[in-house]
């Protein structure tokens, strides 16, 4: 069983920045597709980013040139840099993971998910 925890998550103004972290734990990491969702209230969860195992990597239109995906896979973590954030960024964000070799798009795709970390950006 794979158990994602999230952190980093906060309040910021509108145009900085946030990096989101999470750890993966109970798999082999190293070969897990990995990715970000987030979900606004009364929204359907969405998707944000995703990377593979090989690195490969997919932005929703939305955050393209803003946020960045990355992964370490000797600290087990898969992070979101969140750059020039506004107001509409606001949302709880996920992390999820999949033993699947390709990088992952849709909910439905991924097996485990993290509690979530919040993220307000203020106008």
């Amino acid at each position: 069983q794979v158990q994602l925890v999230e952190s980093g998550g906060g309040l910021v103004q509108a145009g900085g920045s946030l990096r989101l972290s999470c750890v993966a734990s109970g798999g082999t990491f190293s070969s897990y597709a990995m990715g970000w969702f987030r979900q606004a209230p009364g929204k359907e969860r969405e998707f944000v980013a995703a990377i593979n195992w090989r690195g490969g990597k997919v932005y929703a239109d939305s955050v393209k040139g803003r946020f960045t995906i990355s992964r370490d896979n000797a600290k087990n973590t898969v992070y979101l840099q969140m750059n020039s954030l506004k107001p509409e960024d606001t949302a709880v964000y996920y992390c999820a993971a999949d033993r699947s070799t390709w990088v992952l798009t849709n909910v439905e795709s991924y097996d485990y998910w993290g509690q979530g970390t919040q993220v307000t950006v203020s106008s």
